[in-house]
């Protein structure tokens, strides 16, 4: 039942995301807690092995590719491949696939969250001037001046912090990704299949609960057999 609430949590989590730019959705890996050997105390014959129920043993993140929808928005950019963008968090470095930007009142370029995106020397990104035009590499021109290069970096061990931004070993950038301006990465939710998911679980739930509540008149039943 415990397991079933965390796999409930994490499906209602990639749902009410569903509609979240760079959202990666989680799956619930679920492992045993053993078996148990029982034997007949007469004979010693085995009889069978009883299960001690299921845990959750690790979130699972998926990292493919979302869709790519066109936005038309100067400062929304999607990653196509496998790359992250840089942001400076106050926790330190993070990374996102989440590329829906804005610029703050003082020119500082920011992610939806409302951190400063870096540039590929680790450094924010200050705009001015002109609406700045975004290349495939990531580079940024203003009047048609490069100011500055989008931090864009490959990542190991990513590990989810919040809803759309990652911690693990950043590294450099890989060769296949490639920026696309005025579009956006849709979160890789299914959302018809997560409320599938989500029923099949609460179905679960339901049942071994009617096993709990049946062992427990049993067990009742029992007790006020041998007190009489």
């Amino acid at each position: 039942m415990l397991a079933e609430l965390v796999r409930q949590d994490q499906l209602a989590n990639d749902l009410a995301n569903a509609s979240t730019p760079g959202y990666k959705a989680d799956r619930a890996a679920e492992s045993s807690f053993g078996e148990l050997l029982l034997r007949n105390r007469t004979t010693g014959e085995p009889i069978g092995s009883l299960g001690f129920g299921a845990q959750i043993s690790e979130i699972r993140t998926n990292l493919s590719q979302g869709p790519i929808r066109e936005t038309d928005e100067p400062l929304d950019v999607a990653l196509v491949g496998e790359g992250f963008l840089a942001v400076q968090t106050p926790g330190g470095t993070r990374y996102t696939r989440n590329g829906q930007l804005r610029l703050e009142p003082d020119g500082r370029l920011v992610g939806s969250t409302g951190f400063p995106v870096l540039d590929d020397h680790g450094k924010q990104i200050v705009l001015k001037g002109g609406e700045p035009a975004i290349a495939a590499d990531g580079t940024i021109s203003v009047d048609g001046k490069a100011v500055a290069k989008l931090g864009v970096v490959s990542l190991k061990d990513a590990r989810k912090e919040g809803d759309t931004l990652f911690a693990g070993t950043a590294g450099a950038r890989p060769a296949e990704t490639n920026v696309r301006q005025g579009a956006l990465e849709g979160a890789d939710v299914n959302p018809a299949e997560a409320m599938v998911d989500m029923m099949v679980s609460m179905r679960t739930f339901e049942s071994v609960q009617r096993v709990m509540h049946a062992i427990d008149e049993t067990l009742g039943k029992g007790i006020n057999g041998g007190g009489a």
